[in-house]
C-alpha cells in the first residue's frame, strides 16, 4: 500500500511518498516537483496541471481553486476578489454544495456548471495519478494539508473532493503542523531534561499567511497556537507592483491594462517576477513586448519603493505572530528559533519585520509546499499499519472555539459559551448530559467570528436529535460529540437513559473523562440501579456541505470526463501513431524498401503518405480515434506486402540455414539406427535437401519487388515436418 501526502496550495501543487529509505517528493511528467494548481477546459480535451497552464494563451485555465474555495463561503471578498480572477465566476448560494461560487465550461458540445469543489477534486485526482505514475502502484489513502482557518464547511468540502477523486484521507492535516512534523521528526537536539523546545513557524504564501507556535520534546510535538491572515500573501505584493506599474503605464504609454484580461494576466505575471528580482536587487526592470494595443512596455522599480508601497502589508504581517505567541503564552526568549516557510518570505522587508518582533532572524528553511508534502507523508505513514515509524506523538490544536446550543441557549461550563475552547487538542470527544422527553435539535456554532477569516458565517450545522419518546420525567439524554483528526465536529451517538433513581440536580449537565472519551465511572457506580439505554437517531445537516445525492452526481460527472480524458489520450496516441508511421514509412521507402517495392507501388504509397499527411494538418487535426485507426489501416493495407517481402528476405537465409542443419543433425543420428530405419530417415532428408534446393533456385531468379515463391515459414513448416 502506497503512502502519500499531498499539498493542494493556490498556486502549487506537490506529492510526497514514504519509501524504505525515507520521503521523497515526487516528480511530475515534466520532472519537476511543483505542478501548477490548474484546470483548463478545451472543446474536447480536459488538461491539468502542467498541461493547464501551458494552455493559457488558448484557454484560460482555473487556477485559484483553493482561493475560490474560502471565497465561496465569503460573498463580499468573492465580489471583490472578481477582477484578480482569469475566469468568469457566478456567485451562487452559499447554502449550496460546494460553496457560494460556480464556473462554467464548454466540454464535447455541452456546457458543465463546477463547483470549486469539483474543480479541486480535478486537482486531486492529478495528484494521485501522478503518484500512481511513480510509485507504479495504486494510490488511495493519503493525508491532505489544508490551512488552519479552514472552517467545517471547508474542509468538509476537501473530504468530498478526496471521495470524487477516489482518494481516502487518513487525516485533514494543518499546514504549519506538517511542516513542524518533518521539521521536527529527524532532529535529537529538541527537547530535553531542560522542558521542550518552543520553536514559531511562519508560512507567507501564495495568498496567507499562517503561524504557529509549536512544542518539540523527545516524545512528539504539540501545536501550542495558532495565527492567520487568510487574506494576505505574496500575491498581495505583486498587486502592489501590479497598481504601481498599470497606472505607470496609463500615464506613459496611455493604456489601461486593468480593463484587459490578458495584459492583466501578462503584467501580474512580470510583477512577480520583479519581486523575486527584488529580492536579490537594489531595482527590477518590467518589460513586456507588445502588451496590448501593439505597444511594448518598460518600467523601473528600486526595492526602497517597493517597501514603501508595501508599508501597510508589512504592518499585517505582525499581527497573526502576536496572536499567535499571546495565544500560546510563551515569552520571546524562550522561543528556540523562528522557521521561515512560503513563497512570500523572499521579501527581505518580511524578514526585517518579523525579525524586530521576534527579536531574533528567523531561519528561512526549505520551500514550503515540499516541507508541507513531506510532513504529510511522514503522517500518512505514521497512520498506515504497512509503515513502521519510531514512536512520535503529533497533537495538533483548534484554532477557533466551538459552541453548541439548544433553543434554550449555549451549552457550556465556561464563561465563553465555548463547549471545545480554541487551542483544545484534537482529536477529543465530549460528552454532555441533558434532560429531553422528546425530539429536539443541537445547533454547533463558532463562538468568536473574530477567530475565522472576515467576512466568514459562525454557523457550522445542526443535529436532529430523536424522534423519541421519554418514558418518565426524569429521561436523560447523553450526547457523544466529536472533534475528529480532520477538525470537523459531529454528534457521534445520543443515548437515552432511564434512571429509576431520582436526581435533585435538574440541570444541563456536561461529563468529560480526563482522556476525551465518555466518562463510564457514574455509570458503573450505579451498577445497582434499573437503568435502560436506547440509542436515537441523528440527522445531521452542516453549513456548506453537499449532499449525498449532489456527491454522487459530481462523482458520475467526475467519472465521464475521466473517461473522456482517458479517450482523448487514446485519440491521441492513435493520432500520434499514424503522423509517427507516414514519416517511418517514407523514409524506408527511399532507403529499405526501395528494392522491395514495384515503381507502381512506390507512386501509390508516396501518393497516399502525402495525402495523409495533409489531412492530419488540415481537416484531420481534431477527428476521433476510430478515424485515426482507419486512416492507419489503410496505408498498412498498402505497405505491407512490401514490409512482408523486407522482413521475410532478412529471416530466410537464416531459415534455410536451419533446416540444413535439421538434416545434418538426423542423418548423423540416424546411424545408430537399424538398416530399415536408416534408410527411411535418409529418404525424408533428401526430399527435404532437394525441395529446398529447388525452391532456392527459383527463388533467385525472382526480383525483390515480386512476393518471393519460398518464404520463410515455409521453410521453418518444413523443418518441423522433418522433425515429426
Amino acid at each position: 500500500m502506497s503512502v502519500v501526502g499531498f499539498d493542494v496550495g493556490n498556486d502549487t501543487l506537490v506529492a510526497a511518498a514514504a519509501r524504505q529509505r525515507g520521503i521523497d517528493v515526487l516528480l511530475n511528467a515534466e520532472s519537476k516537483r511543483e505542478s501548477p494548481a490548474a484546470v483548463a477546459f478545451s472543446h474536447n480535451a480536459r488538461l491539468l496541471g502542467p498541461h493547464a497552464a501551458g494552455a493559457a494563451s488558448s484557454h484560460a485555465p482555473f487556477s485559484s481553486v483553493k482561493r475560490l474555495l474560502l471565497l465561496a463561503a465569503r460573498p463580499a471578498l468573492l465580489l471583490r476578489d472578481l477582477p484578480r480572477l482569469p475566469f468568469p465566476v457566478d456567485a451562487a448560494s452559499p447554502d449550496g454544495g460546494g460553496g457560494g461560487a460556480l464556473v462554467h465550461v464548454d466540454h464535447i458540445g455541452r456546457r458543465i456548471a463546477l463547483s470549486p469543489t469539483q474543480l479541486l477534486a480535478m486537482l486531486l485526482g492529478y495528484l494521485r495519478q501522478l503518484a500512481e505514475a511513480d510509485l507504479e502502484a495504486p494510490v488511495a489513502e493519503c493525508v491532505i494539508s489544508v490551512p488552519c482557518y479552514f472552517t467545517q464547511a471547508q474542509r468538509q468540502a476537501y473530504l468530498d473532493a478526496a471521495a470524487v477523486a477516489g482518494l481516502r484521507p487518513l487525516r485533514l492535516m494543518h499546514d504549519l503542523a506538517a511542516t513542524a512534523l518533518g521539521y521536527g521528526l529527524y532532529r535529537s537536539d529538541l527537547g530535553g531534561p531542560g522542558g521542550p523546545t518552543y520553536v514559531a513557524f511562519v508560512d507567507i504564501g501564495h495568498c496567507d499567511t499562517q503561524v504557529a507556535v509549536v512544542a518539540f520534546d523527545v516524545s512528539g510535538m504539540k501545536v501550542l497556537s495558532h495565527g492567520f491572515d487568510a487574506d494576505l500573501g505574496g500575491r498581495d505584493f505583486d498587486e502592489v507592483l501590479f497598481e504601481y506599474f498599470a497606472e505607470e503605464f496609463r500615464d506613459t504609454y496611455k493604456i489601461d491594462v486593468t480593463g484587459n484580461v490578458k495584459a492583466s494576466m501578462r503584467l501580474r505575471a512580470a510583477c512577480e517576477k520583479a519581486k523575486k528580482v527584488l529580492s536579490a536587487n537594489a531595482e527590477a526592470v518590467v518589460n513586456i513586448e507588445c502588451l496590448m494595443e501593439e505597444k511594448d512596455v518598460r518600467g523601473m522599480i528600486r526595492r526602497e519603493e517597493f517597501e514603501k508601497l508595501c508599508a501597510g502589508l508589512l504592518e499585517r504581517v505582525v499581527e497573526p505572530c502576536k496572536k499567535a505567541m499571546a495565544d500560546s503564552r510563551i515569552e520571546f526568549d524562550r522561543l528556540h528559533s523562528v522557521e521561515l516557510v512560503g513563497s512570500g518570505s523572499r521579501v527581505p522587508a518580511i524578514a526585517r519585520v518579523l525579525a524586530g518582533f521576534f527579536r531574533r532572524e528567523p531561519s528561512r528553511t526549505l520551500n514550503a509546499s515540499e516541507c508541507v508534502a513531506r510532513g504529510c507523508a511522514l503522517q500518512c505513514a505514521m497512520l498506515s499499519p504497512t509503515f513502521r515509524v519510531r514512536e512520535y506523538e503529533v497533537q495538533d490544536a483548534i484554532p477557533a472555539s466551538i459552541g453548541f446550543c439548544t433553543i434554550e441557549g449555549p451549552i457550556s461550563t465556561l464563561p465563553s459559551n465555548a463547549l471545545f475552547q480554541r487551542g483544545h487538542p484534537l482529536p477529543s470527544v465530549k460528552v454532555i448530559t441533558l434532560r429531553r422527553n422528546s425530539r429536539f435539535k443541537l445547533d454547533a456554532f463558532y463562538v468568536d467570528e473574530n477567530e475565522l477569516p472576515p467576512g466568514t458565517s459562525t454557523k457550522i450545522g445542526s443535529f436532529q436529535i430523536g424522534p423519541f419518546q421519554a418514558h418518565t420525567e426524569k429521561s436523560k439524554v447523553k450526547v457523544r460529540i466529536r472533534l475528529n483528526l480532520h477538525g470537523l465536529i459531529s454528534v457521534e451517538s445520543a443515548a437515552l437513559i432511564d434512571d429509576d433513581q431520582n436526581d435533585a440536580n435538574s440541570a444541563d449537565s456536561m461529563e468529560v473523562d480526563s482522556n476525551g472519551e465518555m466518562g463510564q465511572q457514574g455509570d458503573k457506580s450505579r451498577s445497582e440501579r434499573l437503568i435502560q439505554r436506547q440509542d436515537l437517531p441523528i440527522i445531521e445537516s452542516i453549513y456548506g456541505a453537499m449532499s449525498k445525492q449532489e456527491l454522487l452526481e459530481a462523482q458520475e460527472q467526475e467519472s465521464q470526463l475521466a473517461y473522456q480524458d482517458k479517450l482523448m489520450e487514446r485519440t491521441k496516441d492513435r493520432k500520434n501513431a499514424l503522423e509517427s508511421y507516414v514519416y517511418d514509412i517514407r523514409n524506408k521507402l527511399s532507403e529499405r524498401y526501395r528494392s522491395f517495392a514495384t515503381d507502381s507501388e512506390r507512386e501509390e504509397i508516396s501518393f497516399n503518405l502525402q495525402q495523409t499527411e495533409d489531412w492530419l494538418y488540415e481537416e484531420g487535426d481534431d477527428e476521433t480515434e476510430a478515424v485515426y485507426s482507419s486512416k492507419l489501416a489503410e496505408l498498412k493495407r498498402l505497405v505491407d506486402p512490401i514490409e512482408n517481402r523486407c522482413k521475410d528476405e532478412e529471416v530466410r537465409a537464416q531459415a534455410m540455414r536451419d533446416l540444413l542443419k535439421c538434416i545434418v543433425d538426423h542423418r548423423m543420428a540416424a546411424k545408430s539406427l537399424s538398416t530399415p530405419e536408416q534408410d527411411a530417415v535418409e529418404s525424408e532428408c533428401t526430399k527435404a535437401e532437394q525441395w529446398l534446393r529447388e525452391r532456392s533456385q527459383l527463388q533467385e531468379t525472382l526480383p525483390k519487388n515480386v512476393d518471393p515463391v519460398l518464404w520463410s515459414h515455409e521453410i521453418k513448416k518444413k523443418e518441423q515436418e522433418l522433425d515429426m
